[in-house]
């Protein structure tokens, strides 16, 4: 999951700032072996400055790194190509697939080797075909444009990111986290098949029953054992209509309650087809901006008001959404009081609105569109995604939230939803918090840096965040994971470590692949 909705809390701001962390310098292409040149593959290589310097940055704009070269393939047979040369070196380069590039630690940043713009895959030749129960969809295509397709079927993906900007592979390579996993898993839970190019530069078809091991390392795999140019992706029926639905709550104990209500086995099925949830510190409602895409002026004051007259350092919002259709509208009113009536939120703080299912799934490129136009999308992005446990949940709530953070007005998004264990597939390399508990939270600190100052400030209070959770004992996990040394990847990966060294010296020998994430060093 990697989620951009921060049009609430820049718009309004008096004075904006772009911070960028040191000069770009790209370099010459002098450091690549020049036999690369003779290949059949050498017209697709650029080397000029404007091409690496394009390459040079992440949505995170915290890290830099020119790569020497960058790639423009048309075919996966390219991609192979150059990972075999590479291999074959004296001194084998790195090759980073790019998509849009939504990293935010400098995870597919390549110095020192070779970029590959996976946009540049299949131009002419739309790679996104759809069957009766499943869509093939390059790695390169975005999900806004897989929906595209499928809903011409009358069909969808079963599990969505909150933000559709981003390539098949690159979500794939990570886990894809959002409302709908707590019923469908992770999107990474919906995948039937994948072709991958292998860090040896073999063209591999994989799945559950064939070459599994690659399969499993694959999904989630942070790139490390090669490149996702294919996958085949489970679809369902599409919903017409969406009622989009937030209830405000004061007490946090009441809103995890009812996240867990809702996400359970029991109730599931019967309520919502999407559940998450945000925080909003008291400052962001009482000095943040007016009104937002889904906030009215109104239901802003009334919220400040909430917060306010309770005292509670923070207001909750379950997040949800009820999927409908022509024949089922009638009913959904009708089936909503049936759930509300089950929760415990503030009395008369729920908002509702009925949007098509396309504006429901693309609502973050709405808001994407508002911060290009203020120019405040390229700013630094020093984000923290976590798991936390749910037995820790509260003591996160207290230490972090209303803690660390008490009193901050936070230019950005906290996220705070559960998600239910048994629909991740411990096969996969994706990791959850090890404490056997059938329920853990995602918690999103999807914060933006308008001025140097703030990035030093918020880099600080995250290693302050992850301090507290290790002093307190809070096994938690990073979602899109930023480690320095190789002893934190150990951790991270726990138990699974052994079994991942194993694959990457099977399938990636050279560690020459995503060396962004500085997972493995050089042989």
């Amino acid at each position: 999951m990697a989620r951009t909705r921060l049009a609430a809390f820049l718009i309004g701001m008096a004075s904006f700032f772009s911070v960028v962390a040191g000069q770009l310098r790209p370099m010459p292409a002098s450091g690549l072996p020049g036999d690369l040149f003779a290949l059949g593959i050498a017209s697709k290589i650029r080397t000029d400055c404007n091409s690496t310097a394009s390459a040079s940055s992440d949505f995170g704009r915290i890290m830099e790194a020119a790569p020497e070269a960058v790639l423009h393939p048309a075919t996966p047979a390219d991609i192979a190509a150059l990972i075999r040369f590479s291999t074959s070196s004296p001194v084998p380069f790195p090759v980073s697939p790019r998509g849009q590039g939504h990293s935010v630690r400098g995870q597919s940043l390549a110095p020192g080797g070779v970029v590959v713009d996976m946009h540049m895959l299949g131009r002419g030749d739309h790679r996104i075909n759809v069957s009766a129960d499943y869509v093939d969809a390059g790695g390169e295509q975005l999900w806004v444009d897989v929906l595209r397709a499928t809903l011409k079927h009358g069909l969808a993906p079963r599990a969505w990111t909150d933000y559709l900007q981003l390539t098949v592979g690159g979500t794939l390579s990570n886990a894809g986290i959002g409302g709908q996993a707590f019923r469908h898993g992770p999107q990474i839970a919906n995948v039937h098949e994948l072709d991958v190019v292998t860090g040896t530069g073999e063209m591999v078809t994989c799945s559950r029953d064939k070459r599994k091991d690659l399969f499993f390392a694959a999904l989630g795999g942070l790139g490390q054992f090669g490149i996702i140019t294919r996958a085949r992706i489970a679809l369902e029926s599409a919903p017409k209509q969406v009622r989009w639905v937030r209830l405000a709550y004061s007490d946090v104990v009441a809103f995890t309650r009812d996240q867990e209500l809702l996400i359970s086995k029991h109730a599931s099925e019967a309520s919502f087809d999407y559940v998450e949830g945000q925080v909003q510190l008291n400052r962001t409602l009482s000095e943040g901006p007016k009104s937002t895409p889904f906030f009215s002026e109104a239901d802003i004051n009334t919220l400040a008001d909430l917060a306010s007259e309770t005292g509670s350092g923070a207001i909750y919002f379950i997040e949800a959404a009820m999927y409908y259709d022509e024949t089922t509208a009638p009913s959904v009113k009708q089936k909503l009081e049936m759930v509300l009536a089950q929760l415990s939120f503030v009395p008369r703080f729920v908002f509702t609105k009925d949007v098509t299912y396309f504006q429901f799934l693309n609502r973050v490129r709405v808001e994407e569109t508002v911060l290009r136009s203020a120019g405040v999308w390229d700013v630094p992005h020093p984000w923290l995604n976590l798991f936390v446990p749910r037995s820790r949940i509260l003591d996160f709530d207290a230490g972090v939230l209303k803690g660390i953070l008490g009193g901050d007005n936070p230019v950005g998004l906290i996220l705070m939803y559960p998600m239910n264990t048994a629909k991740w597939n411990s096969h996969m390399t994706a990791v959850t918090p090890p404490t056997g508990e059938d329920v853990f939270y995602t918690v999103g600190l999807l914060r933006s840096a308008l001025s140097a100052d703030d990035l030093e400030r918020l880099q600080r209070e995250n290693q302050s965040m992850l301090a507290f959770c290790d002093k307190e004992g809070i096994e938690c996990k990073q979602y899109l994971p930023h480690y320095t040394s190789q002893d934190g990847w150990r951790r991270h990966f726990g138990a699974k470590w052994s079994n991942i060294s194993q694959l990457k010296a099977k399938y990636d020998p050279h560690a020459i692949m995503s060396r962004g994430q500085r997972i493995f060093p050089l042989p």
